[in-house]
């Protein structure tokens, strides 16, 4: 049996939080992943890598807060903001696309103030 969208997307949650990219793309990501980005088009686990990397180089080790969670069927949004020192991300929005236990698609959305 698979694992329902709210499994998927709170492991995938405290993963990130723990900082276990690898963990979370075994765990939670298909191999054919497709990210849409208000920074560019990422695709399969090494895009889901990228894509990590970007908003470590944006905001480093910040400290994340996870604002609000909306989940219906295969569909999940997550609202997020992030800080660290003199930058922040007061706007961050993430959806996602479960499919058969694992994310299929994500959009990301954010910037950085500094």
């Amino acid at each position: 049996m698979h694992r329902t969208t709210t499994e998927v997307i709170e492991d995938h949650l405290v993963k990130r939080l723990k900082g276990q990219v690898e963990e979370d793309l075994a765990d939670n990501f298909s191999k054919d992943i497709i990210i849409l980005s208000s920074f560019g088009v990422f695709e399969g686990h090494d895009g889901v890598r990228k894509s990590a990397d970007k908003l470590k180089r944006d905001i480093g080790d910040a400290q994340f807060a996870y604002n609000h969670t909306q989940i219906e069927g295969r569909y999940a949004l997550l609202e997020w903001s992030a800080h660290k020192e003199e930058k922040k991300i007061v706007e961050g929005a993430d959806s996602f696309v479960v499919e058969d236990g694992k994310i299929i698609m994500q959009t990301i959305h954010y910037h950085s103030l500094d």
